[in-house]
């Protein structure tokens, strides 16, 4: 039976058949009918349809309570999706372990050997990172001939080596400074070049025209070659130096002049954040390095003595008349870390350092030297 107004007209509009003219006229008026009928029920049944959702009251959810079982991209990772049984490791390094991973067609690995795992957790010790600015680490001694130059040049070289960031020496001798002879590489600039231009750097490629470069990376800014000139280089020049320097380098070394008290040492220290005192391996020679803690620690940077390296440095050859063993007793009761540096005949000559060509020894020291000298930079006395 016909339920909606709609169909009943509809069923007495095709119901029967017209057989007059008034007959069919009313049967288009039916037709009308049904179709304006069938129109109205649409929209209330779309109205009934609308109204429940017009009734849904929306909530915010937090993200802890949201129901999502979805993971996004970040998920998939290389740890999580690769079959470790179907990844083969790094070639072993060591005799016994290289001999066994190539005897048994390179199915057996044992892993590195003592020797390399030491070398490869050294390097991880020199380059870990470093947040924030530039590091600011001088070279401090009181007495000539100890090696300073020297120990810069190889604790730049070794860590130019082992990291990724940029790293400078800056030869701040008032007097005529050798750094820049001993790396090998002087390009005729220096130091006063960049004092005089240091307001027009303004990207890279400047501060790469006035500094060398040497095969492990290190750049050094030379001092300057007239000491009538390199006077003048004061404690201003080289607040701009370091200026410049701390925008483009993360550790800046400086080889600072002999003594303590001269025109750039007020400016070195104020900007230190961890500092490398070199000794030498004689009577005297210990004294005043030692003195030279004892002055730091009157004039305010005892914390810097206590958070400090001592490199006991050899520059002579055969065994030292005193034992290293009380010096190295005596120091690490007032600094942090104490490295021996050995005699080295290639360091000795006076000539351009090598770093590949130095002694296993003097490159190990060197390594040690720069890893202390990074997690001194990385421990929160550095960052005050």
């Amino acid at each position: 039976m016909p339920s909606t107004r709609a169909e009943r007209a509809a069923t007495a509009a095709i119901g029967t058949i017209p057989l007059t003219r008034r007959g069919a006229h009313q049967a288009d008026e039916a037709a009308r009918a049904a179709e304006e009928a069938a129109r109205v029920d649409r929209a209330h049944a779309m109205e009934r349809v609308r109204t429940p959702a017009a009734e849904v009251t929306l909530t915010s959810k937090r993200i802890g309570q949201i129901d999502d079982t979805r993971e996004s991209s970040d998920l998939l990772t290389a740890d999580r999706l690769l079959d470790p049984r179907q990844i083969a490791k790094p070639e072993p390094e060591g005799l016994w372990q290289q001999l066994v991973y190539s005897v048994s067609g390179h199915r057996i690995n044992l892993g590195d050997g003592r020797k390399a795992r030491e070398r490869k957790a050294l390097d991880r010790r020199i380059g870990s990172p470093l947040t924030g600015g530039a590091r600011f680490v001088p070279v401090l001694s009181r007495k000539g001939g100890v090696g300073k130059t020297t120990v810069t040049s190889l604790l730049g070289m070794a860590l130019a080596d082992a990291r990724d960031d940029r790293i400078i020496a800056v030869d701040a001798n008032p007097d005529r400074g050798t750094l820049a002879d001993r790396v090998g590489s002087a390009n005729g600039r220096t130091v006063r070049d960049l004092v005089r231009s240091h307001e027009e750097m303004v990207g890279f490629n400047d501060v790469s025209s006035v500094v060398a470069r040497d095969a492990t990376r290190l750049d050094v800014l030379a001092s300057d070659a007239d000491p009538r000139v390199s006077e003048a280089f004061s404690d201003d020049d080289y607040r701009r130096v370091a200026d410049v320097a701390s925008h483009y380098y993360s550790i800046v070394l400086t080889d600072t002049g002999t003594g303590i008290v001269h025109s750039v040492m007020g400016a070195t220290l104020e900007l230190a954040d961890t500092i490398v005192v070199v000794a030498g391996l004689s009577v005297d020679e210990a004294r005043l390095a030692s003195e030279t803690l004892t002055w730091l620690e009157t004039n305010g940077y005892a914390a810097r003595v206590r958070d400090a390296v001592v490199v006991l440095n050899n520059s002579r050859p055969g065994a030292p008349l005193v034992r290293e063993s009380e010096l190295e007793a005596h120091f690490r009761s007032r600094v942090r870390t104490v490295i021996r540096m050995p005699y080295d005949a290639r360091i000795a000559a006076g000539s351009a350092i090598a770093f590949r060509d130095l002694d296993a020894s003097t490159r190990q020291a060197a390594r040690e030297l720069a890893a202390a000298v990074v997690e001194g930079l990385r421990s929160p006395a550095a960052a005050a």
